[in-house]
C-alpha cells in the first residue's frame, strides 16, 4: 500500500478543463491511479499567484467542487479521507481521497475562508505557497518574515480542527514559529538541502525539529528539489531516503510525489504506474516493515485524528 500526500492535479484540471477518468495530460489521472498501488492519494487545491486576489477563494471552491464532482461523487469504491480511520476500513478494491490546501493566500485575512475548505473536507493545511500573504511570508519572499498576528490565529484553528499544518514551502522563520505552536506539523513534499541546495529544501536543524516534534515528512519527485544536476531519476529519490533514515526520521517519513506540479519529471517515476517497481527497489534496501512505515504506516499514525 501507498499513500502519496501531494499531487496537483486538480489544479491542471481546473486550468486547462481536464476530464480525471482519463486525460492523458495529468500525470494522476483515475486510470493511471487504479492501475497503481497507491491506497491514497492527496489532491491539493492550489491556485496560482497570478489569479487576482479578488478571485482567488472562488478559483479555490471550483478546485473542491472538481475534488467531488470528478473523484469523489462518481466512483463507489473512491472514498473521502477524513480521518485515519478512513484509511484503515478502506476494503480491497477500494482507494481513498483526501484535500488538502497548498497556500492561505486564497482565503486572504478572512478566517471563516478557511473554515469553510475545512469542512469541505481539507485536512492538511500549506500555510504559504513561495510569496508572502496575510498569515506567512512564503520561501522566495525576500523579507523572510514569520507568522503574522492573523498566522497564529490559523495555526490555532488547524490545531483545534486537528488538521495537518503543513511548513512545505514556508519562510524558514515561518518554520520556526510554526513549530513552536502547531500541534499536528507536516511537510508534505520537501526533500533534503545537504543533497540539493534548492532553498525549499529542509535544513538538518529542521529535519531534526520536525523528528523531534513527531511530524510527517514527504519525499517529493521535483528534480530541483533531488540533486544540483539538470535531470533526476528514481535513484535520487532514494537517495533522499536513505538520508532522511540516516538521521533518524524511519518513523516521520513518506511520499509526497507532487505529480501534475512539476514540468520537469524523475527519470523512472513519472506516474503512478511506476510506483511497482519503485516499490521493489524499496524493497531491496530495507525491510518491509521499514517500506510500510515509508510507504503508509507513517502517514496513517501521524494522522490528527
Amino acid at each position: 500500500m501507498i499513500i502519496d500526500a501531494h499531487c496537483d492535479a486538480l489544479y491542471k484540471m481546473w486550468k486547462y478543463e481536464l476530464p480525471f477518468e482519463s486525460s492523458e495530460h495529468l500525470q494522476v489521472n483515475y486510470q493511471k491511479w487504479m492501475d497503481s498501488p497507491v491506497k491514497v492519494q492527496c489532491f491539493a487545491i492550489f491556485v496560482p499567484p497570478e489569479v487576482p486576489e479578488e478571485a482567488q477563494f472562488s478559483a479555490a471552491l471550483k478546485m473542491a467542487n472538481l475534488f467531488y464532482e470528478q473523484i469523489i461523487d462518481p466512483y463507489d469504491h473512491i472514498k473521502l479521507i477524513r480521518t485515519s480511520s478512513d484509511i484503515e476500513t478502506l476494503k480491497k478494491g477500494e482507494k481513498g481521497a483526501m484535500l488538502t490546501l497548498e497556500g492561505c493566500h486564497v482565503i486572504g485575512s478572512d478566517l471563516y475562508k478557511l473554515k469553510t475548505l475545512l469542512r469541505l473536507g481539507v485536512k492538511a493545511v500549506g500555510l504559504t505557497w513561495n510569496q508572502a500573504n496575510a498569515v506567512c511570508d512564503g520561501i522566495e519572499e525576500q523579507r523572510g518574515a514569520g507568522l503574522s498576528s492573523f498566522g497564529y490565529e490559523v495555526v490555532k484553528l488547524l490545531n483545534e480542527e486537528k488538521v495537518w499544518t503543513d511548513v512545505s514551502h514556508l519562510s524558514y522563520q515561518g518554520f520556526w514559529d510554526v513549530i513552536d505552536v502547531a500541534a499536528f506539523p507536516m511537510a508534505s513534499h520537501s526533500n533534503s538541502i545537504a543533497l540539493a541546495s534548492h532553498k525549499r529544501n529542509l535544513d538538518e536543524h529542521q529535519i531534526q525539529q520536525l523528528i523531534k516534534n513527531e511530524a510527517w515528512i514527504g519525499v517529493t519527485f521535483v528534480p530541483d528539489f533531488l540533486n544540483d544536476e539538470k535531470e533526476a531519476t528514481y535513484l535520487d529519490v532514494l537517495g533522499h531516503i536513505a538520508y532522511y533514515i540516516s538521521v533518524g526520521a524511519e518513523d516521520c517519513l513518506g511520499i509526497g510525489s507532487d505529480f501534475d506540479g512539476t514540468s520537469e519529471f524523475v527519470r523512472g517515476l513519472f506516474d503512478p504506474t511506476d510506483y511497482p517497481a519503485f516499490y521493489q527497489e524499496l524493497l531491496h534496501r530495507w525491510p518491509g516493515d521499514v517500506v510500510e512505515k515509508i510507504t503508509s504506516q507513517n502517514f496513517i499514525k501521524k494522522f490528527p485524528c
